[in-house]
C-alpha cells in the first residue's frame, strides 16, 4: 500500500521540494494550504507536480480543518513546515506569528494523540531558536536563547513535540534546520533580495539595492538537500531530533561579494558601519546601502550548526556547498529573467 504523507506549507521552499522528493519514494502526497490560490503554488508549478498533489484546504490554526483532514485520510506521515516564516515580520506581527508559528503544533499533535497514535510527526524547528549563542556551533544539546517571536513560537513547537513524544510515546520528531536557500526561496529573503537586486542592477532596471546588517554570519546549505534528511529522520526505529546544516558560516557581505563575483560584477566596499557601500568600479556607482530600518530589533549576528549526530545516524553529509549554492540560484534567475 501506498504511504500517505501530509505536509503542511506545501507551497513553501521545503513543502516544494519535499513534495517531489516523497512523489519520488512513491508516496501519496496531501498538500495542506489555507487557500486554494493557484498564486501560491508557483514552486510546485516550476517542479512540474503540481497535479501529482492532492490539495485541501486547512488552516493549521483551525482545529474543525485540522481534524476534518485527518477524518479523510489515512495518514502515515505528517510534515509540518507550515509557519509565518518570516522573522522580521514577526515582530510586526508576534500574535498572528503565535498563533500559526506555535500554537498550530500543539493542535495537529492532539488530533494525532486522539486520533491514530501510530502517525508519524515532524516538525520543522529552526537554528533562530538558539539565538546569539555563545557557543562555537550549536548542536542539539546547546542552550536556546530565541530572539524574536518568530523563534520563540519556534521553541515552543520544539518543546510540545518532544514534550508528546515522551508523554505519549508518539514518534514526533523536529529538525533543527539551519539556513537553507534554493530558487525557490521567497523574494523577501535576503539571499534573494541580493541576487534579483544585483541582476536588476546590472540590466539598468534600478539604482541600488538597500540591506540592514550585512556582518551577520549564518551557516547556509541547500534547501533541496535538506528536505530528505527530514525524510531520513522519520524512517528511523527510535525518534530524535536532529541539527542539519553545514558546519560551516558566512556573513552576508560574504554572500554578497560571491554573488557579485560570479555575476562579473568588479566592485569595492567604502565606508564603515552604517556608512557601508558597495561601489561599482566599471562607474563608480553605489549598488548597495546599509539601511537602518532593515536591522531587526534583535539582530541573531552569527550561526553555525553542529552536525556530528545527524551525520552518524541518518548519515548526513551536504554536497552543495556555498560556491555551489549561489552559482544555482544566479543560474536559475538568470535563466528566468525576463528582461523588458
Amino acid at each position: 500500500m501506498k504511504k500517505t504523507a501530509l505536509i503542511t506549507g506545501v507551497g513553501g521552499q521545503d513543502g516544494a521540494y519535499l513534495s517531489e522528493f516523497l512523489l519520488s519514494k512513491n508516496y501519496r502526497v496531501i498538500g495542506a494550504e489555507k487557500n486554494s490560490l493557484s498564486t501560491k503554488r508557483w514552486r510546485l508549478k516550476k517542479l512540474g507536480i503540481e497535479k501529482k498533489i492532492i490539495f485541501e484546504k486547512m488552516r493549521i490554526e483551525s482545529d474543525a480543518d485540522i481534524n476534518k483532514v485527518f477524518n479523510k485520510y489515512k495518514i502515515h506521515e505528517v510534515y509540518n513546515l507550515a509557519a509565518q516564516s518570516f522573522v522580521n515580520t514577526s515582530f510586526s506581527t508576534p500574535i498572528k506569528t503565535s498563533n500559526i508559528t506555535g500554537l498550530s503544533v500543539i493542535k495537529i499533535l492532539e488530533v494525532i494523540k486522539n486520533k491514530d497514535p501510530k502517525i508519524k510527526f515532524y516538525q520543522a524547528s529552526s537554528s533562530e531558536m538558539f539565538g546569539n549563542s555563545l557557543s562555537e556551533s550549536q548542536s542539539e544539546k546547546t542552550n536556546f536563547d530565541p530572539q524574536s517571536p518568530y523563534a520563540i513560537s519556534k521553541l515552543f513547537g520544539h518543546y510540545i513535540t518532544r514534550n508528546y513524544r515522551n508523554s505519549y510515546n508518539l514518534f514526533a520528531v523536529s529538525g533543527i534546520l539551519f539556513n537553507h536557500e534554493s530558487p525557490l526561496r521567497g523574494n523577501e529573503f535576503v539571499t534573494k533580495k541580493i541576487i534579483k537586486g544585483l541582476i536588476k542592477i546590472i540590466n539598468n532596471e534600478i539604482k541600488f539595492i538597500e540591506l540592514g546588517n550585512i556582518y551577520s554570519k549564518r551557516d547556509w546549505g541547500y534547501a533541496k538537500e535538506y528536505v530528505v534528511q527530514m525524510w531520513k529522520m522519520m524512517q528511523l526505529k527510535k525518534p530524535e531530533d536532529f541539527v542539519i546544516a553545514t558546519g560551516k558560516t558566512y556573513s552576508i557581505k560574504d554572500f554578497i561579494n560571491e554573488s557579485a563575483k560570479y555575476l562579473n560584477l568588479d566592485v569595492k566596499w567604502t565606508g564603515k558601519g552604517n556608512n557601508t557601500k558597495l561601489l561599482n568600479n566599471k562607474n563608480n556607482n553605489v549598488i548597495i546601502k546599509i539601511n537602518k530600518k532593515l536591522f531587526r530589533p534583535s539582530e541573531v549576528n552569527y550561526t553555525k550548526g553542529n552536525i556530528n549526530k545527524a551525520k552518524k545516524i541518518i548519515k548526513w553529509k551536504p554536497k552543495i556547498s556555498f560556491k555551489m549554492l549561489i552559482k544555482i540560484m544566479i543560474d536559475d534567475e538568470l535563466k528566468n529573467y525576463d528582461h523588458k
